[in-house]
């Protein structure tokens, strides 16, 4: 379902820092474990981080390695990212997700949530 993002946005100069937070419904199916896409203007939807719903296995894509951090609440069934050193090419629409398991490591199915976030870095 195509959906707008949440008006208003994040607004973010480059190497700034933002943190996102995502509550999982207890009407989500697949939640093995939780995270982000994002998706710019004309690109494709793109793997941003996830994590164990445990909190013991996490996973990022190559462009946020050592920028970005996730983590899970288990009580308050929440995720965190935090992310650090901003860049122009970070900006993007980003939306929660939950994701499959296989073997213990992040699956390839997923479902998504919510009405996304506008995320704005400035040059």
């Amino acid at each position: 379902q195509v959906q707008l993002p949440d008006s208003g946005g994040e607004f973010v100069q480059a190497g700034g820092s933002l943190r996102l937070s995502c509550e999982a419904p207890e009407s989500l199916f697949t939640r093995s474990f939780l995270g982000w896409f994002r998706q710019a203007p004309e690109k494709q939807r793109e793997f941003v981080a996830a994590i164990s719903e445990t909190g013991t296995k996490s996973e990022y894509t190559n462009s946020v390695k050592g920028r970005f951090t996730i983590s899970i609440d288990g009580a308050k069934d929440t995720v965190y990212l935090q992310m650090n050193r901003l860049e122009p090419e970070d900006t993007a629409v980003y939306y929660c997700a939950g994701f499959s398991s296989q073997d213990g490591e992040l699956g390839y199915q997923f479902e998504t949530w919510g009405r996304g976030t506008q995320v704005t870095v400035s040059s």
